[in-house]
């Protein structure tokens, strides 16, 4: 009987052991693996570095940035020679409105001409008007000549003063028209002085760039062009004017393009992508894959150790390319998270 409860106890024993081993087991089974967050969200404590490895990282540094902007545009003119052999050249437009514009201006310029022209005769006659009125009234108080006289050549120096005065009104309106065809010719891209003065055998192009990459954009600087038309030809332009405008409705400047057309192969209307290479010199920066933007502040996180990212708060500056300018909030040498970011974000905030 003493033996059958040595048994039992025996079993009890073992069975207790083996229950502790198992729950030391399962223990072992289930390391930590959730995130602490401190601070408020502005640091985020991994377990282990295993779960930090799926952060991809870049260390930051200052260096050049260089990148290319392209922009669809179009051919929006061609310059042909008179084969009249008039002075003008012949502007061919794309935009028939812009056509129609040009033509009125060049009208209105020759009108212009004609009728100060004509004030100016006008003038003369109105001087020799008065010197008359003057003679008349002279003879007129020595008793040689009459009221008459005098009256008559005030008359006609007040004809010759209405006929002045109208033809100086019309000269304002042709003035005003000027300033009409002009403001639609600088909407379209073009300055009209430099339309009147472009050699035949040049063409522009026109593109809109986004006003964010306006500061990028210098008159004067070559871009690259390759047309629908012609694929396998890439075509150097310089440009030659920068709008004055920004248009309300897509936040872009147009910007007018010069190129050579002796080849006649560049037509008004053909389609083409402008590529600009830009530059912004030496300066931190970031790749856009790390900035983070919550209630209008930006953010990047910074990797501190193996385990460990600190939300960091930055301020940035223009974007070129792919990269974005940091002005302050980083160093150089530190690591931030360029892949998993929203991972982070959504630790750090909370969403």
């Amino acid at each position: 009987m003493q033996q059958v409860k040595n048994l039992a106890l025996m079993a009890c024993i073992a069975a207790a052991i083996a229950g502790c081993k198992a729950k030391a087991t399962e223990t072992a089974k289930k390391p930590e693996t959730t995130p602490i967050v401190k601070d408020n969200g502005a640091k985020i404590l991994f377990p282990d570095s295993e779960y930090t490895s799926f952060f991809v990282t870049e260390k930051i540094d200052s260096n050049k940035l260089n990148a290319e902007i392209s922009a669809p545009a179009k051919v929006a003119a061609t310059i042909v020679p008179s084969n009249e052999g008039a002075a003008q050249n012949i502007v061919l437009f794309d935009n028939p409105d812009l056509a129609s514009s040009y033509t009125s201006l060049l009208q209105n310029l020759v009108n212009i001409q004609q009728k100060k022209s004509v004030l100016s005769q006008k003038r003369n006659i109105i001087e020799k008007k008065k010197i008359e009125v003057d003679r008349f009234s002279d003879l007129q108080s020595h008793g040689v000549g009459t009221g008459k006289d005098v009256a008559d050549a005030q008359v006609g120096l007040i004809g010759a003063q209405t006929d002045a005065s109208t033809t100086q009104n019309e000269i304002l309106n042709e003035e005003t028209a000027i300033a009409e065809n002009e403001a639609r010719l600088k909407t379209g891209g073009f300055d009209p002085l430099s339309l009147r003065r472009a050699k035949a055998g040049s063409a522009y192009v026109i593109c809109d760039i986004p006003e964010s990459q306006i500061s990028k954009i210098k008159e004067g600087q070559q871009c690259v062009i390759q047309f629908t038309a012609y694929p396998d030809q890439k075509v150097t332009g310089r440009i030659e004017d920068i709008a004055d405008m920004v248009d309300a409705s897509s936040r872009t400047v147009k910007l007018r393009i010069a190129i050579d057309n002796d080849s006649k192969k560049f037509k008004a209307g053909m389609y083409a992508n402008v590529m600009f290479g830009v530059s912004e010199g030496d300066k931190l920066n970031i790749s856009k894959n790390a900035l983070v933007t919550v209630q209008g502040k930006n953010y990047v996180f910074v990797k501190q150790s193996p385990t460990v990212f600190a939300r960091r708060e930055i301020n940035v500056g223009p974007q070129t390319g792919d990269r974005i300018i940091v002005y302050n909030g980083l160093h150089n040498g530190d690591a931030i998270a360029t892949a998993g970011v929203m991972q982070l974000k959504g630790l750090s905030f909370g969403y």
